[in-house]
C-alpha cells in the first residue's frame, strides 16, 4: 500500500501502518501537534483535509489549548504521568456534529525507550449522545464523561453491574445502553423494579411458579429469570428486596440455577446480571436491611451517576433534547429562564427537569419560555446558585468554591475566555480550578 503523503512528508516512519486501522487513528508528538494520520481520521474529523502538523486538540475538539487545560482529562497526559496505555471518553466534532468517542492512546518509545509519540485510536460508542437523542443519555460534562468512561469499559464483559445514582438520573436507560453494547444485546433487556412488591409477589415475578402452587394459581407462570436467559436482567432499587429473597437471589447467583415457586426441578439459567440503587447499601448492611454476602457479589464494577446539580454545564443541550421531546423545539428559553434553572438544585434530576419544561411549554403562548413561566420553587429573587447548602450545613469552603464553579460553567459553557473574564480570573487560573474539579470527579 503507498504511504500516506501526509505521514512521509512529516518525515514519520510509522507510514501506511495506520492506512491498516479501519478505526480513525493519529499519531501525535509530545507537543500535542498531530504527525501521522490515517484516512479514516481525516474522514471524520477533518472532512478529508490534510491534519499533519495540527495540534490535536485543535482539530477534533475545536479547543484553543490542551483538553486537560479545559477540565477534561487528557489520555496524553495520563500516558505522560504513568508511562502506560490510557483510555477515555472524549466529546469529539464530526461531520454529524458532536459525538462520544473511547481514546485509547498508547506511548511510543525510540531505541533507548523514551517516549517521543502518542498513538490514538478513536472508536465511537453509542451508550450516550451529545446531540439530541430520544433513547440516549445525553451529555458531555467532565463527570458524564466518567460515567460514560466505566459503562464502556464494562459493557463487553459478563461483570455485574451496579449502578448507584438518585432518583431520575437514568439508571434504567444507562443499563439498556450497557446491555446494547454487550455480547448479549441480541438477548433480552429484562428490568425489574423491586420497590414496592411484597416478598410473594416477587418472588413469583423473578422466579416464576407452577400451576397450583398457590391460590390463584390456575397456570404456570414463566419468571423474569427465565425471560432474561441470554439476556440480561436489569434489578432496579435492588434494595427494597425483602430479606428472606436476598438469601435466594444470592443462592442463584453463587449457582446459577434457580426453582419456580412450588416446583422441586431445579434449573440452568445464564444471565447478565446489573443492579441499580438510590441507597447506601453500605449503611443498609449496618442495620441488617441488606446481606453483606448479596452486596459483595453485585457490587463488582459500581458506577456513580452523577445528579444534575453535578453536571450543570450540561444543562443547556438537556433543555434543547428535552423541548423537543415534549414537543416545543421552535420554543426559545429566555436567558434568565436559563440563569433560573441554573440555580436550582433539582432534587428530581433530569425526571424533573422534564416535567418542568412540560409544564413551561403548555403555559408559553409565544415563542419564548419566560422566567414567570417556571414553577414558582424554581424561581430565585438573587442570582447565583439558588441552594449552595442545604438545611444550613457548613461546607467546607472549596466544596461551595466547586459547586459555584459548576453552576458558573453551566451559563458559559462554550466560551473559557468569558467565563474566566466573568469571573475575575486569569484564564490559567480558571483551567487550574477546573483540573481541580476534574480531579473531585
Amino acid at each position: 500500500m503507498a504511504t500516506d503523503p501526509q505521514t512521509s512528508s512529516c518525515g514519520i516512519e510509522l507510514p501506511s501502518v495506520l492506512e491498516y486501522l479501519s478505526e480513525p487513528s493519529i499519531v501525535i508528538g509530545n507537543d500535542y501537534r498531530i504527525t501521522a494520520a490515517n484516512g479514516a481520521y481525516r474522514d471524520q474529523f477533518a472532512d478529508g483535509q490534510t491534519v499533519c502538523g495540527k495540534f490535536c486538540y485543535e482539530v477534533s475538539h475545536h479547543y484553543p489549548s490542551p483538553c486537560d487545560e479545559l477540565g477534561e482529562s487528557c489520555p496524553i497526559e495520563r500516558c505522560r504521568r504513568t508511562g502506560e496505555a490510557s483510555q477515555v471518553v472524549h466529546v469529539h466534532h464530526t461531520a454529524q456534529g458532536e459525538e462520544h468517542h473511547v481514546v485509547s492512546t498508547h506511548p511510543l518509545t525510540d531505541a533507548e525507550g523514551a517516549v517521543t509519540s502518542y498513538l490514538e485510536v478513536i472508536r465511537p460508542t453509542s451508550i450516550a449522545g451529545a446531540r439530541k437523542s430520544r433513547d440516549r443519555l445525553i451529555g458531555k460534562s467532565p463527570r458524564f464523561n466518567r460515567m460514560l468512561e466505566l459503562a464502556s469499559r464494562v459493557a463487553s464483559t459478563d461483570t455485574v453491574v451496579l449502578l448507584q445514582g438518585e432518583s431520575g438520573t437514568g439508571k434504567e436507560l444507562l443499563a439498556e445502553a450497557i446491555h446494547a453494547q454487550s455480547a448479549r444485546g441480541q438477548g433480552n433487556f429484562v428490568p425489574l423494579d423491586c420497590s414496592g412488591l411484597t416478598e410473594s409477589l416477587f418472588e413469583s415475578e423473578l422466579f416464576g411458579h407452577e400451576k397450583g402452587a398457590f391460590t390463584g394459581a390456575f397456570q404456570s407462570h414463566r419468571g423474569l429469570i427465565e425471560s432474561s436467559r441470554g439476556g440480561t436482567l436489569f434489578l432496579d432499587e435492588v434494595g427494597d428486596i425483602p430479606l428472606p429473597l436476598q438469601v435466594k437471589l444470592l443462592r442463584l447467583l453463587e449457582t446459577g440455577t434457580f426453582r419456580r415457586v412450588g416446583s422441586s426441578e431445579r434449573q440452568e439459567v445464564d444471565f447478565r446480571l446489573i443492579c441499580a440503587t438510590h441507597q447506601d447499601l453500605g449503611a443498609m448492611i449496618e442495620t441488617r436491611a441488606f446481606r453483606r454476602d448479596l452486596y459483595y457479589r453485585i457490587s463488582t464494577f459500581p458506577i456513580p451517576l452523577p445528579p444534575l446539580r453535578e453536571r450543570l454545564e450540561d444543562l443547556p443541550m438537556l433543555v434543547e433534547d428535552l423541548k423537543n421531546r415534549v414537543g416545543c423545539a421552535d420554543k426559545k428559553l429566555h436567558p434568565e429562564t436559563l440563569d433560573a434553572l441554573a440555580s436550582y438544585d433539582f432534587p428530581g434530576n433530569v425526571r424533573e427537569l422534564l416535567n418542568i419544561l412540560t409544564q413551561c411549554c403548555l403555559l408559553a403562548d409565544g415563542d419564548t419560555i419566560l422566567p414567570d413561566h417556571l414553577p414558582d420553587y424554581c424561581r430565585s429573587t438573587t442570582p447565583g446558585p439558588r441552594e449552595i447548602t442545604r438545611d444550613g450545613e457548613v461546607l467546607p469552603m472549596d466544596q461551595v468554591e466547586s459547586r459555584y464553579l459548576r453552576w458558573a460553567a453551566a451559563r458559559i459553557p462554550h466560551d473559557r475566555r468569558e467565563l474566566a473574564r466573568r469571573l475575575g480570573l486569569s484564564e490559567r487560573s480558571l483551567y487550574r480550578k477546573l483540573r481541580k474539579l476534574r480531579s473531585l470527579d
